[in-house]
């Protein structure tokens, strides 16, 4: 009888097997096209009773070369989501206090208007008819009113002449930066208006960026700017309105940028989120609170990763918040009194508490992970108890085969623990592969356990692929995140490579077959590296920086003039030009693919293009795509599609050796031939 029972298990055992071997059989690689069709998910906002919650979904329209959002209802306690906004849309959505009303903000004429609408039936009517466009609002707590931020309206004859060809900047010069600026100013509207018009709360040449009525709705903290330096947003500073006076006053006075602010429910102090109160300083940003009475400033959470979405429970005892550490995201709760923090959820993966409901006691969220597309849960803030909203992408797990991802560490050139991501092909068997190496942006940013397709392309092509939490990451300490200060292009370097030769070491990387690739920061690192080694068969370096020195002007500079490079360009000349990958370029052998938004603001076009110049001036491999209308992060679908595909073909050839075409769309002809839907994928 055990004989048997062994033969049974042996026999079930097998069967099982290839069932999974059938399933996997079935499912297909993923694409570039899959990608950019996937249903995307935004816009949470929780009913004050948590008895629903307000979503976003964005889908492609590649005809019109964009997504279109349209804005949906889910009851918190499951069921079928249903369509809550019309076909005009809006943005900005949020709650009055006690649940009765829907804001938004929606164009009328060119210009963002506040919109109402009732939460138990009702269309939405106009409530602003402002002259300029609105900006940011937030309810007072009765209910009784909004208050706005919104630039001052240019005159008749303004207009009239900007529209004649009189529009020069005068840069840095009143409230203009680099392109146009204008002044903002803090307006209040009754949400029982006749007339759309507001009343003026602030007269004073600042640039408002955040602000938060309190509890009582008699005073109004802000945080705002009186002059647009590109590099200047550590003059940021909190200001206070006491709205029955009409006065304003500055509460605090340093170089420390403060973002953020808020207060506690029983409106005693304001909350605000700032790294340090002394300087512009390279730390993670902890919360912090101010008395608007004394001005005495104490720290509220010093939280060791990157703080999102929290929320105070009525009676102000208790902070919900969602922190990322390391490579995962969860909900954290903090006793405001005693300081104690615990997590509350231990997710392996990101759950990202966008809204709370009024009492604190539920959550609505974004859980994902490498392999889990984002979809909408709610549960209690006391502990996971999941239920689930939406199932945005259902044949991403059905139809799809998905990368492997784990976690991994290594010790660095310096004995520094280095963390990283390692994703690996569907069923891989263990032999040694081509490894592609992606490095993030920053370069404070930090590579999360998140659902990204392009991570699935390339496991589906076949590559292993590294992705490393360099020094100067955020997510983990205030001593990771400065590791790089004065030192981009040394130790971060060095933790790249020491990461490949780790995966080289235990069998999983090829050496003869290594690709590198990064946006932004990214692509400023996979430049210098190329510069350093001859490792890399292949480079694709998308929104670099090539030359610090011409980039002191036209983009950011306060993070390398304060904590990366150091100084300026005339202090501090030798090693401007030493760290700049431009300067090393006759040392580049990898063949390199270079991609940039021609409208890109933050990391200018031409650094890409004096790169790509010099690689063909030297007779070296080089392709470079410019697009039109971009900035820094793509918008457009088909550039996006073309930029990745490029990609792809560019790292497959010099990598691999492989004449590699891509996919091809179905076409509105193939749709029409059969009458049915085409497939992503023809």
């Amino acid at each position: 009888m055990r004989a048997l029972r062994s033969v049974c298990a042996v026999l079930l055992a097998v069967l099982f097997a290839q069932t999974l071997l059938a399933q996997e059989t079935e499912r297909r690689p993923v694409t570039t096209d899959d990608g950019l069709e996937m249903v995307g998910l935004g816009g949470v906002a929780m009913h004050p009773s948590g008895d629903w919650v307000l979503f976003s979904k964005s889908e492609l329209d590649w005809d019109e070369n964009k997504r279109e959002t349209t804005w949906w209802r889910a009851d918190a306690d499951g069921g079928e989501p249903y369509r809550y906004i019309g076909e005009e849309g809006g943005s900005g959505f949020q709650f009055s206090e006690d649940g009765r009303w829907l804001s938004f903000t929606r164009s009328v004429e060119s210009k963002a208007q506040i919109f109402l609408m009732r939460t138990d039936g009702g269309e939405a009517t106009q409530l602003t008819k402002h002259d300029a466009a609105v900006g940011t609002h937030r309810w007072l707590d009765d209910g009784s009113a909004i208050v706005f931020v919104a630039p001052e309206a240019r005159t008749k004859e303004e207009e009239a002449a900007r529209k004649k060809g009189e529009d020069v900047i005068f840069v840095d010069e009143g409230p203009s930066g680099q392109r146009e600026g204008q002044w903002t100013n803090l307006w209040l509207i009754p949400i029982d208006s006749d007339d759309g018009k507001a009343e003026r709360l602030t007269e004073v040449e600042h640039r408002v960026s955040s602000f938060a009525p309190s509890p009582d709705g008699l005073r109004i903290a802000f945080v705002g700017r009186r002059e647009n330096r590109r590099n200047q947003g550590n003059l940021a500073e909190i200001y206070l309105l006491d709205r029955e006076s009409g006065e304003v006053a500055q509460l605090t006075e340093n170089e420390a940028p403060e973002s953020r602010v808020a207060w506690l429910p029983d409106g005693s102090r304001i909350v605000f989120s700032a790294a340090g109160r002394e300087g512009w300083d390279l730390r993670l940003n902890k919360l912090w609170t101010i008395d608007p009475e004394t001005r005495e400033e104490s720290l509220l959470l010093d939280f060791a990763g990157n703080l999102g979405a929290s929320a105070f429970t009525p009676d102000g005892r208790v902070m919900y918040f969602s922190g990322q550490h390391g490579t995962n995201r969860n909900l954290y709760r903090l006793d405001v009194g005693s300081g104690e923090m615990v997590q509350v959820t231990d997710v392996v993966g990101s759950l990202s508490p966008s809204s709370f409901s009024r009492d604190g006691s539920r959550m609505a969220y974004i859980r994902q992970s490498l392999d889990t597309p984002p979809d909408l849960y709610v549960s209690p803030t006391s502990g996971l108890t999941e239920t689930r909203l939406t199932d945005l992408n259902p044949d991403v797990g059905s139809d799809l085969l998905l990368a492997e991802g784990r976690t991994i560490r290594w010790a660095s050139s310096d004995g520094t623990e280095i963390e990283g991501i390692l994703i690996l092909p569907p069923a891989h068997d263990g032999a040694a592969l081509p490894l592609l190496v992606h490095i993030h942006g920053g370069p404070a940013g930090v590579f999360s356990n998140t659902f990204r397709s392009s991570y699935h392309v390339w496991a589906g092509l076949g590559y292993a692929q590294l992705l490393p939490n360099v020094r100067g990451s955020s997510g983990y300490s205030d001593g990771l995140l400065r590791g790089n200060m004065n030192d981009i292009g040394g130790g971060d370097y060095e933790d790249v490579m020491t990461g490949v030769e780790y995966l080289v070491a235990e069998g999983i990387a090829d050496p003869d077959r290594l690709a590198v690739r990064g946006w932004s920061y990214g692509g400023i690192l996979g430049g210098w590296t190329i510069t350093q080694t001859d490792r890399f068969k292949a480079a694709s370096l998308g929104a670099m920086v090539s030359d610090w020195t011409s980039e002191y002007g036209p983009g950011f500079n306060y993070d390398v003039r304060r904590w990366y490079i150091g100084g300026t360009p005339w202090e501090n000349a030798d090693r401007f030009r030493q760290m700049s990958a431009l300067t090393h370029i006759a040392s580049v052998t990898t063949p390199t693919l270079l991609l940039h938004g021609m409208n890109d603001r933050t990391d200018t076009e031409p650094q890409s293009m004096m790169f790509f110049q010099a690689l063909r001036d030297q007779g070296k491999v080089a392709r470079y795509l410019r697009f039109p209308r971009e900035p820094h992060g793509f918008r457009e679908p088909r550039h996006q599609r073309i930029r990745d595909v490029e990609e792809i073909r560019w790292i497959q050839k010099y990598t691999l050796g492989l004449e590699w075409e891509p996919w091809e769309r179905p076409t509105k002809e193939d749709e029409q031939e059969d009458g049915s839907e085409p497939p992503v994928i023809s």
